[in-house]
Formats: C-alpha cells, structure tokens, sequence
C-alpha cells in the first residue's frame, strides 16, 4: 500500500499570544538577583585577589627588610672597623706625618664655657619671646 502525506499550510500569524502580567516582574526579580549575585561574585574574587596581591608585596617587604638588617650590620662593622684606635694611629703616623707629643709639649685649653651656655640661653629666651 502506498501512503500519501499531504502539505497542509498553517497560517499563525493572526494568533496572538496571550500576555500573563506577572511574568515581566517575575523576570525582572530573576534579573535583578541575578546580577547581585554576579556583583557579590565578583567582590568575593576582587577581595581575593587583592589579598594575594597584598600578601606578595608583603613578602618582598620582609625580604627587604632582611637585606636592609644585614646590609646594617655590614655597615655597623665598617664602621666599627674604621673608629678603630689602632687605624687612626697607623694613618696619623704613616699619611700624615704624626708623632706621639713631648711631655711638655700638651697645653690645656680652658675657654670660658658657661659664658656661651649663658649667651646660649638668651638667644633661646629671646627667641621664644
């Protein structure tokens, strides 16, 4: 048996769909929590990221901080090294020509000390006036 299948043209264009009034709102509700979930998503990861960030620029400052300590202690024994009695010694007697004084040859120096303390004082009174 032979079957037959026959076109039929539907014409729809006249059917209008009914509109159901709170499905808009619906929608916007949906909407609307959707992008305060999006915003709150994109907080957490924003606060996130900001804390690696930070905890990485933490870290380069410890690391600083340690070279900075131990470039200080190099420099305190530098320094310690050149106020070394010894050192002086050895440069005022070779560079510069330096020798040990005569016993008669050291002079006290008295110099009217409390004299400048009193004019030092003045000029600070007179300042604060």
């Amino acid at each position: 048996m032979t079957e037959f299948y026959t076109v039929k043209e539907i014409d729809n264009s006249r059917l209008a769909r009914p509109a159901v009034p709170g499905r808009l709102r619906e929608c916007c509700r949906l909407l609307a929590l959707g992008g305060v979930l999006a915003g709150a998503f994109l907080l957490y990861t924003w606060q996130h990221f900001q804390c690696i960030q930070l905890r990485y620029q933490l870290e380069e400052l410890k690391s600083e901080r340690v070279q900075s300590a131990e470039l200080n202690q190099q420099l305190k024994l530098e320094v310690a090294g050149l106020r070394s009695p010894m050192r002086i010694d050895a440069i005022a007697r070779r560079q510069l020509g330096l020798s040990v004084p005569v016993p008669g040859q050291i002079a006290p120096v008295e110099g009217p000390s409390e004299a400048v303390l009193a004019q030092a004082r003045a000029v600070q009174a007179a300042a604060s006036q």
